[in-house]
């Protein structure tokens, strides 16, 4: 099915939008853009150069897509921004893609970006994740499948959240946040195991408690963290969840986020 695309839309003839897609007046694409099919791109939208955008995506009044990054070390380098399929990107949220020849900031699948929402250049989001109103997501950050961002977050650079976080409304953070958990305050602290999440996909009580019981040698004992890792291995049982947190935690180059 061919696309609606309004005649007051801006469009470079050079940019590739896909089939069945909306795209509403005063929309402004640029040249090396590739839009995939039924997206809905809503008025005073701006989609710049080297954005790769997927399926059923909605881009919202306002929102910047593919904007230069605000990085010192920018010289004009051809990047990109990678956005996967079906996400939702509200009114006034900028991503900016990557800084150097050859990166790539990237937006997976099933994301929800609220009102105001910023992800800097070179930050890989995973699936299913929520930015809140207002977060504010540095350069170079990784954030893995299915975590969520209250309103007003701060992700300092080069940062990590692991998948099914929780992370508070108002917290600023600049060491990496363990996955599973629910985490907040100021200083930012562990505040257990985000336990709603889980259960709403699927993991079981035992596992729950065996993340728990993770976090505890983690969080409330007397040894460093690698330590914990080993006593980890040692004392919790097996499984997926388990590994992901000792994993996470010996490749941390930031350090982690403290117990309160």
């Amino acid at each position: 099915m061919a696309s609606e695309i309004s005649p007051r839309a801006e469009i470079s003839p050079k940019a590739k939008i896909g089939d069945n897609c909306k795209i509403f007046p005063f929309v402004y694409i640029e040249d090396d853009v590739e839009i995939g099919d039924g997206c809905i791109i809503f008025p005073f939208v701006s989609i710049l150069s080297g954005t790769r955008m997927g399926r059923k995506n909605k881009v919202h009044q306002g929102a910047v897509v593919g904007a230069l990054p605000q990085d010192f070390n920018f010289r004009g380098e051809k990047s990109e921004l990678i956005i996967g399929d079906n996400n939702i990107i509200r009114e006034n949220v900028v991503i900016n893609r990557a800084t150097h020849t050859g990166g790539k900031t990237v937006i997976g699948n099933d994301n929800f970006l609220m009102e105001g929402a910023h992800i800097s250049h070179d930050t890989k989001v995973g699936n299913g994740c929520v930015f809140g109103y207002g977060t504010k997501i540095a350069g170079d950050c990784i954030i893995e499948d299915n975590v969520i961002f209250s309103s007003s977050v701060i992700e300092n650079a080069g940062t990590r959240v692991g998948r099914g976080t929780m992370i508070q409304a108002g917290t600023t953070f600049s060491k990496d946040v363990p996955p599973y958990i629910i985490a907040g305050g100021t200083p930012v602290g562990y505040h257990g195991v985000n336990a709603t999440i889980g259960k709403a996909r699927g993991v079981d009580d035992k596992v729950l408690k065996h993340i728990a019981n993770a976090y505890r040698l983690v969080f409330l004992g007397q040894t460093s963290v690698f330590d914990a890792c080993r006593q980890i291995e040692e004392q919790v049982p097996d499984g997926e969840e388990i590994r992901n947190i000792v994993s996470f935690i010996r490749s941390t180059e930031q350090g982690i986020i403290s117990k309160l």
